[in-house]
This record gives C-alpha cells, structure tokens and sequence, in this order.
C-alpha cells in the first residue's frame, strides 16, 4: 500500500512540476540553512581552535599586572620565579623566561620594526616552534649571553631576503649584531598575533644585555610561559601558580593579584562555547524557514483534496478505506518535504563548499547534521501533511461524486 501510494505521489509531483517546486521552495532554503549556518560555524570553531594552538600546547603565560599586565609599579618577575613553578607546581612540563621588546632589524640595505624576544631553549618546546633550517641555541649560549638569534619565516623573507641563505647572516639591533643559527617552520597568524612568524628570538641574558639594559640578575623578565602535561587540567596549574606567586610576591589575604595567567586551553573552551551558542542560535532561526515550508505544505496539500475531491471519492465508492486514502496524501506530502530535503542539502553542500573560502574557515560537511535537517523536513511533512490527508479521509463517497 505504501509504495503504491508513493508511486501516486511522484505521479501527482511530474504532473504539476512548476507547483511542487514553488511548494518546497520553503524547505529546500530551511534546510540548507541549517546545514550551512551549523556546517560554517564548526568550521569557524575549528580555525579559532587551531589559530590558539600555533601558540603552543596547554599554553600558559604569567605577566605582571592585571588583564594585559604592566603598569607603572608592578614588579616584573625573576628566575627564581621561573625555577619555583618548574618545581613546586604539578602538572607543569616545561617553563622558560620570556624578555620582549621592538626595535629595527636592519639586514644591507633591508630594515623592519619587528619584535625581540629573549628566552631559553625550553621555549620553543613551551611554544611548539619547529625548525624549517638550522638550529636553536642551547643552555651554554644562554649563560654566555651569546649573540645569536632564531627567525621567523617572515624575518627571513622581509628582511634577509630570497635567495640568501639566512644561516649565518648577521642581523643588526640597535647597537648590537646576532648571527643568525635557524629558521623556524611558518605558523602564520594564530591567537592574539597578526603574524606569529615576524619575531627574531635570542636568549633572554643577550637581550638583556644588549637592549633592554636591564642585568640578568633581580625582577628583570616580562613574562613566563609554562606548558602544562597533556590530560592536566590547566585550570589546576593556573590555581597552583595563582597560590605560589600570590606568597612569592608577599601578597596579604585582601590584596588583590598583582600579576595574571593567560590560559590557552580555557580560551579554547569559551570560544567554542560561544561559538557554539551562536551556531545553534542562528540555526534555530534558519528551521523557521522549515516551519514556513511545512505550511506551504500544509496550504497546497489542501487545494490538491479540493482539487481531487471526485477522485477520492471514485475510489472510496470501489473499495478503498479511509486509511488508504490517509496514507496517500500523507506520502505525498512526506515526499513533497522529502524532495525539498535533499535538494536543501545539495544546495547547502554548494554554499559551504564556496562559502567556507569567503569566510576564511576549511569545509567542513557533517554527515550528522545532514542526517538530523533531513528526518526534521520529513518530519515536517507528516506534521502539516496529516491535517489535508485526514480531511481527504474524512470525505463522503456521496458528497465526493457530486463534487465538480
């Protein structure tokens, strides 16, 4: 019975071809919006989680001061700090001192403004850099305050130029020139930098030295970024050095912090989070479209009963029973909202496929998300479909006949 009813259905939608399509309109936009909002927004979630990932694995970064940190009286940290988190904090893997400024980097006839950052080997462990040339500088170089140097992608093609080999090249700062021992691998932009590529990185005891004048000794070091073990909970270790900095920096019970912990893995959560949210909240909004297809729907599936009301009675007069007559115009808007379904994914399929590169996030098509919008359109076929069918059931065989 059901799929004599279906072939009547695809009959009755080739007849009048120009009108289901202008039915289903409606469902075939709601249902491509949903795909297409909830596709593009995990797309979106997946470029911000990976951006924060450039800057390093469970990174955290203590800086003096609140929100951003600095301000006029608020004490740097020192290497003792440094060794006290290493040591005294569990889950914490790998810490380094980090010393940053900006000056010109000047190559021949090249210049550009770009930052300096001083540091320790263990950084580029803490910050997930990985060599595309040459080397990083070692422990020995830090202690000797040595003047060598590793460079982003940017920094060699900017300043040292194609063509060159960049190892071995002196680059001046300031009143000081370092040799350059490495290249890192590009990252690009990622977290809250424009370009995590255009950085020279040093020791911090030659930067300190050589630029910023402070000595290696006492509270001379900006930040210090620490990379908590994978499986940790971050916001464990940010609670323990909150605890051990707060009685390294002599702080009483009503002071408030003076230093803040920037955490990349409770950033990730709450942009996605947010993201999330918004995601479904314009995809609750785009399923009003699938409410306004189901009543196009409803509407046309009523003008078709009036429409074949002699038909149904011909055929309740032979035999048929009410239920058949149910079932047919049932699956004939099931399959009216059906077709809308499919058409509404292949039509989202396009829009992602074009749209991902508009919005800068990779393409994405969840076949779960395809599965729920399609069942949901066919849903909404039964829905407004059952009132026209029980009202064609419903007719008498008589009053039916007599129909013109």
């Amino acid at each position: 019975m059901l799929l004599n009813a279906l072939f009547i259905a695809l009959r009755e939608i080739r007849r009048n071809v120009i009108r289901s399509f202008l039915t289903v309109v409606g469902v075939v936009i709601g249902v491509a919006a949903v795909i297409s909002m909830v596709s593009l927004g995990n797309g979106a979630t997946a470029v911000v989680k990976q951006n924060i990932s450039k800057m390093g694995n469970n990174l955290m970064t203590l800086r003096p001061g609140q929100g951003w940190g600095g301000g006029a009286g608020i004490p740097l940290f020192e290497l003792a700090d440094v060794d006290a988190i290493r040591d005294q904090v569990p889950g914490v893997d790998t810490v380094a001192p980090f010393v940053q400024t900006n000056v010109s980097a000047v190559f021949q006839e090249n210049d550009r403004k770009t930052d300096i950052q001083g540091t320790t080997p263990d950084y580029f462990r803490v910050a997930n850099w990985e060599l595309a040339m040459g080397r990083f500088f070692t422990d020995e170089e830090v202690m000797e305050g040595a003047q060598v140097a590793v460079i982003g992608e940017t920094i060699r093609k900017e300043v040292i130029g194609e063509g060159i080999d960049p190892i071995g090249c002196k680059i001046r700062l300031k009143s000081t020139t370092v040799t350059v021992i490495g290249v890192t691998t590009a990252k690009g932009q990622g977290g809250m930098s424009d370009d995590l590529d255009d950085n020279i990185i040093v020791p911090y005891t030659s930067i300190q030295r050589r630029l910023t004048g402070r000595g290696s000794n006492g509270r001379n070091i900006n930040q210090i970024m620490i990379a908590g073990i994978d499986g940790y909970p971050s916001a464990n270790v940010v609670a323990d050095v909150t605890l051990l900095m707060r009685e390294r920096r002599s702080l009483g019970e009503n002071e408030e912090n003076n230093f803040s912990i920037f955490d990349s893995q409770q950033l990730t959560e709450i942009v996605t989070a947010s993201t999330k949210v918004m995601t479904q909240l314009l995809g609750w909004v785009a399923g009003v479209s699938l409410i306004v297809g189901g009543i196009g729907i409803m509407n046309i599936m009523l003008v078709s009963v009036t429409e074949r009301t002699r038909e149904i009675g011909i055929r309740l007069a032979i035999g048929a029973r009410a239920r058949e007559v149910l079932w047919q115009f049932l699956v004939e808007a099931v399959t009216l909202s059906c077709v809308g379904g499919i058409c509404g994914i292949a039509l989202a399929y396009a829009a992602c496929y074009y749209g991902a590169d508009l919005v800068g996030a990779p393409f994405q098509f969840d076949p779960k998300i395809n599965i729920i919008a399609f069942v949901f359109s066919a849903g909404i076929g039964i829905l407004f479909g059952f009132m026209p069918a029980r009202r064609a059931a419903a007719l008498d065989p008589i009053e039916a006949l007599r129909h013109e």
